[in-house]
């Protein structure tokens, strides 16, 4: 069993009992260390076809993409709500353009189309065959921030 799945089943027996309180009814342990073996099962099932390389990828890696992507969402909701009580002098520009994409695997590609879903003004409309992705932006701005590459450099990071 790999480090990761080690971890993974303490962190979930300690997360339940934490949770749900029951430490002295046998069904309800019995119960609990069922839904802890089959998701530690599952994980297993995962790993073997999505490998993770490095534990230091999920532990250091994905905490720090999310919260660069929660600070963009903030500063992406602030630039729509200014647009939205001042429309003279924050018009918008609706964009609707290809945007280049250097994920190389599925899961990256996904992360990337919902990381940019995810920030307002902006919406993955679908993947094209040449590697881009079809992106609607409210504004223009957004939509050559989205371009200049730094959310799709940061996604590629985590495939490493």
């Amino acid at each position: 069993m790999s480090l990761y799945l080690r971890v993974l089943t303490v962190g979930l027996v300690c997360f339940w009992l934490l949770l749900s309180g029951f430490w002295y009814k046998p069904l309800i342990l019995i119960l609990g260390l069922f839904s802890v073996a089959l998701t530690a099962y599952l994980a297993m099932r995962i790993e073997r076809v999505y490998s993770l390389r490095s534990v230091t990828k999920i532990f250091i890696r994905v905490p720090l993409y999310m919260v660069w992507v929660s600070w963009e969402v903030v500063k992406t909701t602030l630039d729509v709500v200014k647009r939205i009580w001042l429309p003279k002098r924050y018009p918008i520009s609706p964009t609707l353009a290809n945007v280049p994409m250097t994920q190389q695997t599925r899961l990256g590609k996904t992360i990337y189309a919902n990381s940019i879903t995810l920030t307002p003004g902006t919406v993955s409309v679908r993947f094209e065959q040449d590697g881009k992705l079809l992106v609607h932006a409210l504004t223009a701005d957004s939509m050559d921030d989205l371009k200049a590459g730094g959310m799709d450099s940061r996604v590629s990071d985590l495939e490493e």
